[in-house]
């Protein structure tokens, strides 16, 4: 008889393969029927559970600290020892309930996961797959300790990024190029990990019998409602109802600047000279002024937001040997959602962190869901919530709200957001294009030169406006600079698709705040017990790939612009 697994995964996560392994069999030898279904979901659940947890608190430690050997040790014990066979135990498992025929009550979807995950499963790619975490877990070992001299200091390129807002256009082109040059002395080494991993990518689309990694990733990600086709219309129309509105902000931008042609060091600095907002000091500040915008946007989401506080389950400063960037993880033993973010005392890290809040909310919103395989939403749905957190919360920025600003501060705050969205949507379609190109053609994405090559096309299809003379190494090597090519591959088009919604939740919340915040959280509460659209319509918008409904959003985001302008 087994002992009760652990309530909590701090008890599990040192447990040896050898231990977990009888806890799966028991699972895959006990009879299911009706009568046992509810029972054995629950206990195949929590198991599920606690390795889930497991690899993402792992993964998180050698994120906080990339010099802590004993975390990496750790991690990569993990990928070599427990995941692999994991899977293939969870393999069986879901093999037993779809040859049962049992169907669960809110388990279509997961169920149809499940199918699909069950066919595309390959015993010979669990190594792999490990492999790929491993390998591109060198991206972050070779990004986070990129530093540089500036004024008698040595910084993170991360911490170089106030001097891009700076008035002075010297000493920002200065911090801009010290940055490149940066970045450029690590143009090989990037190359090869690419190469590398290029080549463990083929290997498990041609595992499992698939033409090209696309392909695999698609099936994958569980991509059932949009194809690669959908992607490319996406981009089309990218180009053809945004390009142009983001030419007329660059257009205005480089007029307000008083420069012949816009250079890469001037597209962050505000264009009529202020200096940079600052919206806080300190990361304490930060997290108290965030708590209160949460609170007004919803009670319940800004208690969700202090528990995290309370509970330390926020980490937000910039400091050397942290992982570039910013993500939100959740724990689902614990219930409790975690965030990550590199704040250097810009109104960037405060839409950080207002975006992977809402990541957190909807964590928040799912851990009442019985089953851990209703817990996780399309991704594609999963930056609905946190772009649209950052729309809903944008009322409430002043200090009337115990935000960050003045009245003046928080419309300037809420133009560089909506100008920074326009500006997304070319710069999306670079890099998911980047993506479709080198996975339909890898022998040519093999050679970096072609990349480059590929990158520098895309750019002046998509992004025009910006003067690039004698940068052209930093232009095409641009893709370097993009984690989610190197470590998730493939995801980038759900920040595009994602941030349409976002817009289409926001155009209610003009009229109707309310009503679009409940809307919001319903739609969150679903998890992955709905299909794509119906979670795209629960929160009142609508999955879409077309140049009509993109204008309409252009519209609507510039006219909210010439607004705030006034």
């Amino acid at each position: 008889m087994l002992s009760p697994l652990p309530a909590t995964t701090l008890k599990f996560m040192d447990w040896p393969w050898a231990q977990i392994e009888p806890y799966f069999q028991e699972l895959a030898e006990r009879p299911l029927d009706a009568t046992s279904l509810s029972t054995w979901l629950a206990d195949w659940s929590h198991l599920s559970k606690l390795l889930y947890e497991t690899y993402w608190r792992l993964h998180i430690a050698t994120t906080v600290n990339i010099a802590d050997a004993q975390a990496e040790q750790s991690y990569k014990a993990f990928l070599d020892e427990i995941q692999p066979p994991s899977q293939a135990a969870e393999q069986k498992l879901k093999e037993k309930l779809l040859a049962s025929g049992l169907q669960p009550d809110g388990f279509e979807i997961p169920l149809r996961n499940l199918r699909a995950e069950t066919a595309l499963f390959r015993q010979e790619n669990l190594p792999l797959l490990s492999e790929e975490l491993k390998v591109s877990a060198e991206y972050d070992k070779i990004t986070g300790v990129q530093t540089v001299e500036w004024q008698g200091k040595e910084v993170t390129v991360s911490q170089l990024a106030p001097e891009y807002l700076n008035p002075d256009r010297a000493l920002r082109e200065r911090a801009w190029r010290l940055a490149s040059e940066r970045w450029l002395a690590d143009r090989e080494a990037l190359n090869e990990l690419w190469v590398k991993l290029l080549g463990v990518r083929r290997q498990l689309a041609a595992n499992a019998n698939l033409p090209d990694y696309r392909a695999y990733r698609w099936r994958q990600w569980l991509r059932f409602d949009y194809t690669p086709e959908d992607c490319k219309k996406f981009h089309q129309a990218i180009e053809q109802a945004v390009v142009p509105a983001a030419s007329r902000i660059y257009e205005k931008r480089r007029r307000l600047l008083g420069v012949k042609t816009l250079r890469p060091w001037d597209i962050n600095v505000d264009p009529r000279g202020r200096p940079p907002l600052k919206p806080f000091e300190t990361v304490a500040e930060l997290e108290a002024k965030c708590a209160a915008i949460f609170h007004q946007v919803d009670p319940q989401l800004g208690e969700y937001f202090e528990v995290m506080r309370r509970e330390k389950l926020l980490d937000l400063d910039n400091r050397k040997n942290k992982a570039p960037g910013g993500y939100c993880n959740d724990f689902p033993v614990a219930r409790r959602p975690f965030i990550f973010a590199n704040s250097v005392g810009l109104h960037d890290d405060v839409q950080t962190v207002l975006h992977e809040g809402g990541h957190a909310f909807h964590s928040f919103e799912t851990f009442s869901l019985p089953y851990f395989q209703q817990l996780y939403a399309p991704i594609e749905f999963c930056e609905v919530a946190s772009m649209g957190m950052e729309l809903l919360a944008s009322p409430y920025l002043t200090r009337d709200f115990g935000g960050f600003y003045t009245a003046q501060e928080a419309a300037r705050a809420r133009i560089e957001h909506l100008e920074s969205i326009l500006l997304f949507w070319p710069y999306m379609a670079v890099v998911d294009a980047f993506q479709h190109w080198a996975y339909e053609n890898p022998d040519h994405a093999a050679k970096p030169a072609e990349c480059d090559a590929h990158w520098e096309a895309l750019w002046q299809r998509f992004m025009p406006d910006v003067d690039w003379s004698g940068l052209e190494q930093e232009r095409e090597t641009g893709w370097h600079r993009k984690l989610h090519i190197f470590q998730v591959p493939l995801y980038y088009v759900e920040y595009g698709l994602a941030q349409l919604g976002a817009v289409q939740v926001w155009r209610r919340a003009l009229s109707d705040q309310a009503g679009a915040v409940a809307a919001y959280r319903k739609a969150l509460a679903l998890g992955n017990t709905a299909t794509l659209p119906e979670l795209y319509a629960t929160a009142g918008a609508r999955l879409a790939f077309d140049a009509e409904t993109l204008a309409q959003a252009v519209e609507l985001v510039e006219g909210k612009i010439a607004e705030l302008d006034e």
